[in-house]
């Protein structure tokens, strides 16, 4: 019940922020003059939001999108309004394994260092597809990209943080969603079964999924002592392309429950809080609602669990190499 006031109010949590603070309130003062942060999904939305935040508080923005149009666009915006922006877009389309290597690459040969990686990118209720390599579309754009995006930079992470001394932040976009999946959490023995799909399911799925990823790559880092945090985030509801496919559907709904919707600067505030702000050093795999941390579902805090989708995520990349 405190939960829903805080949420209806913006009454700061113990953080000192709430649902009603924007990315800017919550980056105030905050100086990352010094930090490389790559944006997926950046082009658009709470993702833009965040490459213009990050951009103003002075760090080097790497917007990785798939429509390389948008994301020019967003770059030149962010410039515009702020001649000392450092902002560059890359190609990336989460959905091709082939593509999420590609854009590595170019990130590793640019020979810039990387302090922060945002997973910001997501489709949301789409009908049943497959992506390029043959995987159900919402898990392989919102989990299996990232996962294998991340394994590729985290070298690239782990060693900026030691050379730097700064601690290094992977933050994971999840969402409330992740309550509503399947059963079993996730579909190991069906996860391209169009028979059990449910586009509502399949989506809380894909977000159970980046909280199990985070934190299990969060025990992992912490077994060998890499100055890297990895944590996860809800942003909240918020009115954006992420909806498309559901557009009316969530207007109807908005409606009735319009007191618990987010602008766009307020839902890119947990993103940053969660990726700068200096109170969270040392914090790592935890999951992050109104800037401030909730409890996941179980499911969400189910090691095991964590522990198979990694061996299976691991086991689909693996499968889908020889492309």
């Amino acid at each position: 019940m405190v939960g829903i006031f805080s949420l209806v109010t913006g009454w700061p949590g113990p953080s000192g922020f709430g649902s009603a603070t924007t990315a800017e309130q919550v980056t105030e003062g905050i100086d990352a003059s010094n930090l490389t942060v790559i944006i997926t999904g950046g082009a658009s939305g709470i993702g833009a939001e965040t490459a213009r935040v990050a951009a103003l508080r002075g760090a080097h923005v790497i917007i990785a999108a798939r429509n390389m149009e948008a994301a020019n666009e967003t770059k030149e915006q962010i410039v515009s309004s702020n001649s000392a922006a450092r902002v560059d877009a890359m190609k990336l389309d989460l959905n091709s394994l082939k593509s999420v290597r590609s854009f590595a690459d170019n990130f590793v040969a640019t020979g810039l260092p990387l302090n922060i990686l945002i997973n910001n990118a997501g489709v949301m209720f789409c009908p049943y597809q497959l992506s390029e390599n043959g995987v159900e579309m919402q898990f392989a754009t919102n989990h299996l990209g990232h996962f294998y995006l991340t394994n590729l930079l985290l070298d690239k992470i782990k060693r900026t943080a030691k050379e730097s001394g700064v601690e290094g932040r992977i933050v994971n976009l999840s969402s409330i969603a992740h309550l509503h999946t399947y059963p079993e959490g996730i579909q190991f023995d069906g996860i391209n079964d169009r028979s059990r799909y449910n586009d509502k399911k399949a989506y809380g799925q894909s977000k159970l999924a980046n909280i199990l990823h985070a934190n299990e790559l969060s025990r992992r880092l912490q077994e060998e002592r890499a100055n890297v945090t990895v944590n996860s985030v809800h942003p909240g509801l918020i009115m954006t392309n992420l909806m498309r496919h559901s557009v009316t559907q969530m207007k109807v709904l908005k409606i009735f429950t319009y007191m618990f919707w987010k602008n766009v600067q307020q839902g890119a505030a947990t993103s940053c809080y969660a990726a700068l702000h200096p109170s969270l050093k040392g914090i790592t795999g935890k999951y992050f609602l109104d800037c401030n941390e909730k409890e996941p579902s179980n499911l969400a805090k189910n090691e095991k669990l964590a522990k198979q989708l990694w061996a299976f995520s691991e086991e689909l990349v693996k499968s889908a190499q020889p492309l």
